[in-house]
C-alpha cells in the first residue's frame, strides 16, 4: 500500500508557536522532491507537545497542502485507547490515507493487551492502521507474533519497524504474507531492510535530503542494490548526524541550515542542538552534497 521515501515530518514552531506558513512550504518542497507519502504528527513532529487542536490543525494543513498528490499517514498513536480513536476520527474525517499507530507507551501493556488496544481501534474506525513498533521509545515491543496477529485485522495493513531486530522483516514476510506493508523506522537500517523485502522507510533523514532519499528508495525498488550502496553510503554520516542529539533538534537544524524560512525551534523536553551535534549535521550535509 505504501512505498517509498516518507518522511516523518518535523512540526515547525517559531516563537512558541505553530508555523503553519513554514508547514506548508515544507509539505510542497517535499512532494516536489520525490517523497511518496508524508507523515504528520509522529515522534519526528513533537506530537507528545501538542495540544488536540495544534495535533488536529497540522493533519488538516498536510492533508491540503498534499492536495491528493501523495497519501498521508496521519500520526493518531496514544498510550489511552480512546485517544487514539479520538486522533484517528479526526484523520479520516479530514481525508488522511491511514493513521501511524505505536505502540501504547509507557503503560507497559502485555501483548495480549496491544492485541486488544488494535482491535479496538480497528473496531472504532476503518481508517487503514500502519503500526509502529518502536520498543527503544515505548518500552513496549511488538512481539513478531504478536504483529503478525494483528496482520490478520483487515484495516491494518502495515507496519513502521524501529525494534533494529532486521530479523523480524523475514518473521512478519513469513507469518503476514508478502503482501503485508513493511516499512522501515531506521534510516541507517533502510538498505538491508529494503534488501530483505522491505517496501520503504518512514524516515527522519528525508525531511532535509527528499531527493537523495527518495532517489535511494528508487534505487531499491529497481533492484539496483550497487547504486543503492553508494546513495547509502552517501546519506549514512546525514542518517547518523540526526541523532547526534534528542530528535528532533538535529534535524530542525539541518532545515534552518537548508532553507532561510525555516526556524530550528523545538518545544520542551527538547532543547536546541547542541554545538558538537551542529558540527555534526553541517559535516554531513557538506558530505551528502544538500549544502
Amino acid at each position: 500500500m505504501f512505498s517509498g521515501s516518507i518522511p516523518a515530518l518535523v512540526t515547525p514552531f517559531r516563537d512558541g508557536a505553530l508555523d503553519m506558513q513554514a508547514f506548508a512550504r515544507l509539505v510542497d518542497w517535499q512532494i516536489k522532491e520525490g517523497t511518496s507519502a508524508l507523515v504528520p504528527c509522529g515522534t519526528t513532529g513533537e506530537s507528545p507537545t501538542l495540544s488536540f487542536d495544534e495535533h488536529y490543525r497540522i493533519i488538516d494543513a498536510c492533508i491540503e497542502a498534499a492536495a491528493g498528490r501523495v497519501p498521508v499517514i496521519a500520526g493518531c498513536g496514544s498510550n489511552d485507547t480512546a485517544t487514539a480513536i479520538r486522533h484517528m476520527r479526526h484523520a479520516q474525517a479530514a481525508g488522511a490515507s491511514a493513521a501511524l499507530i505505536v505502540a501504547p507507551y509507557y503503560n507497559r501493556p502485555t501483548q495480549e493487551g496491544m492485541l486488544a488496544h488494535f482491535r479496538a481501534l480497528a473496531d472504532a474506525s476503518d481508517l487503514p492502521i500502519v503500526v509502529y513498533n518502536v520498543p527503544g521509545r515505548t518500552v513496549a515491543d511488538i512481539s513478531a507474533e504478536t504483529m503478525c496477529k494483528l496482520a490478520e485485522i483487515p484495516t491494518v495493513v502495515a507496519t513502521k519497524d524501529a525494534s533494529g531486530d532486521l530479523a523480524r522483516v523475514t518473521m512478519h514476510r513469513a507469518g503476514a504474507g508478502a503482501d503485508f506493508c513493511q516499512l522501515s523506522g531506521n534510516d541507517d537500517l533502510w538498505l538491508p531492510h529494503a534488501v530483505l523485502g522491505g517496501a520503504g522507510c518512514i524516515s527522519v533523514t528525508a525531511n532535509v535530503a527528499p531527493r537523495l532519499c527518495a532517489d535511494f528508495a528508487a534505487a531499491c525498488a529497481a533492484g539496483d542494490w550497487a547504486r543503492a550502496l553508494v546513495l547509502h553510503d552517501r546519506l549514512f554520516p546525514l542518517h547518523k548526524a540526526m541523532f547526534t542529539d534528542a530528535s528532533p533538534a538535529p534535524v530542525k537544524y539541518a532545515l534552518s541550515r537548508v532553507h532561510d524560512w525555516f526556524s530550528p525551534d523545538v518545544r520542551l523536553p527538547i532543547i536546541p542542538a547542541s554545538a558538537a551535534s551542529r558540527a555534526a549535521v553541517d559535516a554531513a550535509l557538506v558530505s551528502a552534497g544538500v549544502l
